[in-house]
Order: C-alpha cells, then sequence, then structure tokens
C-alpha cells in the first residue's frame, strides 16, 4: 500500500503541475483537462473517431461475413465423410475481423470510454525501468510474447479426442465473449490504476476478505500454471536428442543478442532480429546433425527427470538476470517465431487443403473414460483448451507489465482484445494440426505409457482396442512415422507438443520439401513450441516473483525495494522450488502427467480468469454503467459454472479416472491388500506415487475452488452494493492531462496520420520520447 500511496501523491503533484481538475468522486464523473497550447492535440477529435461507412467498407464486410457463414456451414451443418481444413482458417479470420471491428469497438464505446486527452502511468509515472512509453507494435509483441504459453498449443491437442466441433467453437466463440473480453478489462482498468496487480485491485475493490482471497488464489494458481508450462517442455525434448541440443543453443543465443542489443549495436531491433533468426535455424538443422553422431546421440539423449531439473534451473537464473539480458531478447525472437509460424501454418493449410477425417462429435465426446483427457465433453472440454478461449494467466500479464507501458488509452483495444484474439488463432490451428494426423497415430502419442507399455506393440494393441471407427493401426505406421521425423520412437510421446510438431510436419512438408523434410519441420516445430513456452516459464516465474515480493512486503517492507537482490533471489527460489516440486511429480506420475495434471490446470487457470472477470464486474458496476453489465456478468457467469462443477467432479465423482479422492482410495485399498501393481502403475512404488500426486492435486481443487467462490461472492457482494447506491467510489489514479500522442492501432487512421504530421513539426526537445525495446 506504501508504494500505492506514493503513486498518488506523486500524480496529485503532476495534477497540479499541469493544471488537470480531477473529479470529485468515483462513477462517471468526466475529468476536466487542460492542455499544454504550446503543443498539438493528444487525441483525435471525437468527430473523426465515428466510423464512416462507403459502398466499398459495405461491401467487404458483407463478403466477410458471408465468407465467414459459408465456412461455419460446412463445419457445423454439412455432414460427409472428412471436412476440408480451409474452413476451420477462414471461420475463425472472418470471426474475428467481425468481432474485432464491432464488439470490441461496442465495449470500448460503451464500457470502457478511454480517453487519450488523459496520460497513462507510462507517461505520468516514466522512469525508465518499469513504466516506458512504448511503441504500440513493440508491446503487441512483448505482450503476445508473454502470454502465448503451452496452453493454446495443448489444451486443443488434448481436446482433439472429442472431435473437431466442440472444440473450434468454444476455441472462437469464446475467446470473443469471453477471453478477449477479460483480457481488454484488466488491462484497461490496471492502467487506469497505475499498473496496479491483480490482487491489488481484488483487495482494493472488494475489500479485505475477498482480495486476501485473490492474492492467495493468483499466487498458489500461477504455482500451477509454471510448472505445467514447464512440463510441456519436458515432454516435448525427453528422449530428443535433437530437440534437447536445439533448445539448448536458444539461450546462448538470447544472450548473444541481449549483449549485441545493450552494448555492441544498440536499438538495431530488426538487425538483431535477422541475426538471431538466422543462428536459429542453424541450430535446427545442427541438431540433426548431432543427433545423428555417436557422441552427440549419447550426450544429448537425457531423461525426462534431468531435464525437469535443468528447467528449474534455468527457471531460477532466467528470473533473477536482468531483463535485457535474456528475457527481453527471447521475447523478440519467440514473437517473431510465433506469429510467422502460425500464419505460415494457415497458409499452408489454405494451399495444401488437407481433409479432417475425425468426426465432428468423436466416441469420447460423451463418456468419462477417454485415453487422453478423463472425463465427458462438458465441462472438461473448457478447462482442458484453457488458454485458447479464456485464460486467466493473460489477467496477470494484463495487470503486470503491459499496463505500465501502454502509451495511449485508446491502444488498449489493440493490444488487450486483439492480441487474445491472435492466441486464438494460434489455438485453432493446433488443433487443426492435430486432426490433420492418422487417428491411429494421434492416440498412440498421447495415450501414457503406462497404457501402451512404451512400446510400439503396446501401443498398436491398445489404439486398435479402443474399437475406433475407420482405423486399424500397425506397427510399420508407427516405426516409419517416427523414422520421417527424426525420432526414434513417437510411442506415448504426451504434452500435446510432438503430435502440434508432427501435425505441423504433415501440412508443412506436402508445400515443400516432401517427407525428405519432415524431420526438419517436426524439430522447427519443437523449437516454435520450446521458444513459445519457456517465454511464460521465465516471464511467469519473474511476475510470480514480484507477486511474492509484494506479499511479503506487507509483513517486511524491505521485500518490495526492487533494488534488494537478497529479496528478489528469496521470493525467486521460494517460486521456483514450488512449480518445480509440481513438475517432478508431474514427470514420475506414472499415468501420465500431462494427462493427470492438465485437468488442474485448466481448473485453476479457469478459476483465475473467474477471479479476474469478478473483479472487473465490481470495477464496471462501481462506474454506475449497469447497463453494459452483461459483457462482464455473461462470461463470469458460464466460467464460474464450467469451473466449479468441474472441481466437483474431479473432488467429488466415484469415477477413478476422474475424481482425484476416488483414485487414491481406489490405489490405497490396493496398497493395503498387498498388490504389486494396479490399474496403469506397473509397481509398488507407481502406485504410492499415484497415492502421493493425487493427494496433492486433491487438496489443490479444494483450495482452488474454496478461494474463487470466496472472491466470486464478494464480487456480487459489491456489485449488488453499488447497484443499490448508482455506483461506488472510484480508486483510479487521478487524470492528469497527456502531452504526447500516438495512433491507437496496428495501421493508423487517415486522421491519426494527420495528427501525426502536427506532431512531427514540433521541436524535438519538446518532442516525448517512446521506447522501441
Amino acid at each position: 500500500m506504501g508504494n500505492d500511496a506514493g503513486r498518488q501523491d506523486r500524480a496529485r503533484a503532476g495534477s497540479k503541475r499541469d493544471g488537470a481538475l480531477q473529479p470529485a468522486g468515483g462513477g462517471e464523473a468526466e475529468p476536466v483537462l487542460v492542455q499544454d497550447p504550446e503543443l498539438p492535440p493528444t487525441a483525435v477529435d471525437e468527430a473523426d473517431l465515428a466510423p464512416r461507412w462507403t459502398p466499398a467498407k459495405v461491401i467487404l464486410w458483407v463478403a466477410i461475413a458471408l465468407l465467414g457463414g459459408l465456412a461455419w456451414t460446412m463445419l457445423a451443418l454439412v455432414r460427409g465423410e472428412t471436412v476440408n481444413a480451409i474452413w476451420f482458417v477462414f471461420a475463425a479470420v472472418c470471426t474475428y475481423l467481425i468481432a474485432y471491428r464491432f464488439y470490441s469497438k461496442l465495449i470500448e464505446r460503451k464500457l470502457l470510454r478511454p480517453d487519450d486527452r488523459r496520460a497513462t502511468p507510462a507517461e505520468y509515472l516514466a522512469n525508465g525501468k518499469d513504466f516506458v512509453p512504448t511503441d504500440r507494435r513493440v508491446l503487441y509483441g512483448h505482450h503476445f510474447a508473454a502470454i502465448a504459453g503451452a496452453g493454446p498449443l495443448v489444451g486443443p491437442v488434448l481436446a482433439a479426442q472429442m472431435g473437431y466441433l466442440p472444440g473450434t467453437i468454444w476455441i472462437i466463440i469464446g475467446v470473443i465473449l469471453a477471453g478477449a473480453v477479460q483480457d481488454y478489462l484488466v488491462l484497461f482498468f490496471s492502467m487506469r490504476r497505475g499498473g496496479r496487480s491483480l490482487g491489488q485491485m481484488a483487495r482494493d475493490e472488494l475489500g479485505v476478505i475477498g482480495g486476501t482471497a485473490a492474492i492467495i488464489a493468483t499466487l498458489a494458481i500461477m504455482v500451477i500454471i509454471v510448472a505445467i508450462l514447464a512440463l510441456v517442455v519436458v515432454n516435448a525434448l525427453g528422449e530428443s536428442p535433437w530437440g534437447v541440443f536445439s533448445v539448448s543453443m536458444t539461450i546462448p543465443i538470447a544472450l548473444f543478442m541481449g549483449v549485441y542489443l545493450r552494448f555492441i549495436r544498440p536499438g538495431k531491433i530488426t538487425e538483431i532480429s535477422i541475426i538471431g533468426f538466422v543462428l536459429l535455424m542453424f541450430a535446427i538443422v545442427a541438431g540433426g546433425w548431432v543427433a545423428e553422431t555417436e557422441w552427440g546421440a549419447a550426450a544429448f539423449t537425457l531423461d525426462r527427470t534431468v531435464i525437469a531439473v535443468g528447467i528449474i534451473v534455468y527457471g531460477f537464473v532466467a528470473a533473477i538476470l536482468p531483463v535485457w539480458l535474456l528475457l527481453a531478447p527471447r521475447d523478440y525472437l519467440s514473437t517473431f517465431m510465433k506469429i510467422g509460424t502460425i500464419v505460415m501454418l494457415a497458409g499452408a493449410i489454405v494451399l495444401v487443403r488437407p481433409e479432417i477425417t475425425v468426426p465432428a462429435f468423436s466416441e469420447f465426446a460423451g463418456g468419462d473414460a477417454g485415453p487422453v483427457v478423463s472425463g465427458s465433453l462438458f465441462p472438461f472440454l473448457f478447462v482442458t483448451i484453457a488458454c485458447g478461449a479464456l485464460s486467466g494467466f493473460h489477467a496477470l500479464i494484463a495487470s503486470g507489465t503491459t499496463p505500465k507501458l501502454i502509451e495511449k488509452e485508446r491502444q488498449t483495444r489493440f493490444i488487450g482484445y486483439g492480441g487474445m484474439l491472435m492466441e486464438s488463432f494460434v489455438a485453432i490451428m493446433a488443433l487443426v494440426a492435430a486432426l490433420s494426423i492418422d487417428r491411429g497415430i494421434y492416440f498412440a502419442m498421447n495415450s501414457s505409457a503406462a497404457a501402451t507399455g512404451g512400446t510400439v506393440e503396446g501401443a498398436v494393441a491398445f489404439v486398435n482396442s479402443l474399437g475406433l471407427a475407420g482405423v486399424n493401426l500397425t506397427p510399420d505406421v508407427l516405426t516409419q512415422t517416427a523414422a520421417n521425423v527424426g525420432e526414434e520412437s513417437i510411442v506415448s510421446r504426451t504434452g500435446g507438443a510432438p503430435t502440434l510438431a508432427l501435425g505441423l510436419a504433415h501440412i508443412m512438408q506436402q508445400l515443400i520439401g516432401g517427407t525428405s523434410l519432415m524431420s526438419f519441420w517436426y524439430h522447427f516445430a519443437i523449437m516454435f513450441e520450446a521458444l513459445f513456452i519457456l517465454t511464460a516459464v521465465d516471464a511467469g516465474t519473474r511476475v510470480a516473483r514480484f507477486m511474492l515480493q509484494d506479499t511479503f512486503g506487507n509483513i517486511i517492507p524491505k521485500f518490495r525495494d526492487p533494488d534488494w537482490r537478497v529479496g528478489a533471489w528469496i521470493c525467486t527460489a521460494v517460486m521456483v522450488a514450488a512449480w518445480g516440486a509440481i513438475l517432478i511429480m508431474g514427470v514420475t506420475d506414472p499415468l501420465g502427467g500431462i494427462n493427470t495434471l492438465f485437468p488442474l490446470f485448466g481448473i485453476a487457470n479457469q478459476l483465475l480468469a473467474a477471479i479476474a472477470l469478478a473483479v472487473c464486474m465490481a470495477i464496471v458496476a462501481k462506474r454506475g454503467n449497469f447497463r453494459w453489465l452483461w459483457i462482464v456478468a455473461v462470461p463470469l457467469a458460464f466460467t464460474a459454472v464450467v469451473t466449479i462443477t468441474a472441481s466437483m467432479f474431479k473432488i467429488f465423482s466415484p469415477v477413478p479416472a476422474v475424481g482425484y479422492w476416488a483414485q487414491n482410495a481406489a490405489f490405497r485399498e490396493a496398497l493395503a491388500a498387498g498388490e504389486d501393481s494396479f490399474g496403469n502403475a506397473p509397481t509398488r512404488a507407481a502406485m504410492e506415487a499415484v497415492v502421493r500426486n493425487t493427494t496433492v492435486q486433491g487438496v489443490l481443487s479444494i483450495l482452488f475452488v474454496t478461494l474463487a467462490i470466496i472472491v466470486i461472492f464478494f464480487a456480487i457482494l459489491h456489485t449488488v452494493r453499488s447497484f443499490r447506491s448508482g455506483g461506488g467510489p472510484s480508486s483510479e489514479d487521478p487524470a492528469l492531462p497527456s502531452r504526447r500522442y500516438a495512433p491507437s492501432g496496428l495501421i493508423a487512421t487517415k486522421a491519426e496520420k494527420a495528427l501525426e504530421r502536427e506532431w512531427s513539426t514540433v521541436d524535438a526537445d519538446k518532442r516525448p520520447a517512446r521506447s522501441g525495446h
């Protein structure tokens, strides 16, 4: 609270200095902002913000709507033996364009009403470290790199077990009405509050009890999220010397990029990005050379536990190093790789037009005993897909670094809503990649080693026993596929990442290179995914450290001092130890760590999203904007019902494949009866590991859902109070007049370009600086 008080004092001092008149209280009172008469306007006129419809624009949007409608018709209504993958691309892109142009604009105008005359924290708290006005295009890349982790890659791959239609609908519709709404609102409200964290906003809006529950839930859920992110990397690299070598090389490459950008050629972002990309491609190719040598295969074929320990050490080091040395260059590199690879895959799908043979609703959509993910379509589809449609982890980023870098208020729509739409597109591409491969191979890769025995013969027997229509897997198919991608085996390569890599390689080889290049495309995808996920691992660890420092700072104020390195190291060690323990538990889980832990990750992540939406609902209610409260209340209600129901299943279900405590009881009884093996656990040690793991998972499930219910209850309570009183007190920072201007979207409008030209005539000493780093 001391930092917040200081922030308010500085804001008030700036108010007097710049001549801004503050509103008397909360609600929707508009501040009167006095602009500097020596500067051009800091915002486009309201009249120029209104849309101007021309016949060409009408025709364009009608065409987009018709193409999107046709794509949805082909996916949802036309029933044939196959469906062409291009309809997934068209349905997603057309729906995203319409949602961004119309729905996000509705939220901007009716719910948030940003004001570019008003300074953002990046301007009035600028310190060159945490608060830095940043070019919107660069910030979009930073934000996307931070939010896009394992979820949009892994969740859709696992959910493909249930068929193509449920996942497609939720990924696209869910992001429009829930995921992008949450990201946009949290980013805007945090920016209006000086970049405060979600936990601190919850404490301000919901009081001590609700706020404390939110802070505890946020910290605990962050541990699970980072552990699962790391587990996906472990499963992708396990027994893969090519992948281990190539991904290991990204660390010195990133360090070189950081030094280059800091000391050798400061500010040359494009230059170092090209160098980094070339080095990255070389690392992929060299990985193939190294893996083919005897010494390389021996040195880089690592046990998954060893890889897990390496990632734990990496997470600690990366989180305490200066941000410019490792994290920032990895952001640059991963953003190019992330967006570039997904756009490349989408283009390949349109050109290759692969046929999808997976049914709209599979044999496992209505049951509890799926070989990949246990549980019925409702509610487990939603918590399995997780980040591709809605992610509570994003709320931590949107209330973390990003709101401290926003240059103008209207840019929050492009970065918050637009950034989440891009992540949803990643999820759709991951789903299509998983659907494009042979169904028998899909289940052989994603079923646990306990089910397949980890052998080709065991995988063939298990998959053929599932009774899948049109599937007759043979050993030759598995061995040839593994040989094509340069791997010893693809059996039980759980975690989603290997499946996505195989799907990408399967599609890309039809466009470029044929079978001879499948191994390159496969390991290119593994590299892409590792960059995707490791960015979130080190960024998540750093954010978790900040959160823990703030929490400890309530007891020992010195922990709030960002320059106290001992405190930073202690908090980093605590968080890394916490998620590292969960990671090791997942790696050693006989039932397949990702298959067992991902539902807990999905539930925890969605509960965090419910907490974020609940805080946003309370803020909207205090603003007195009840007519449009449904924009927040509807996704909150759906998310709360889904995640609380899923939690109840995991806690109370009597089916061992679904309920943690039922599984725990079954294995304990088997141990007590003297059994040496039980279910998928081949040894007593494995049985004991199941008991231990399910105990941890069950306790965490109870903790997470209890805390989320407390937060949602207090949010509803404060919303009702605000409704009765017509609003409530505002916790926003006082409004200050801005002294800078920048366009709001990726491409400046005609009016924005005209205003930019005015600013270009301002003397250089009066023109505000902007960060591109």
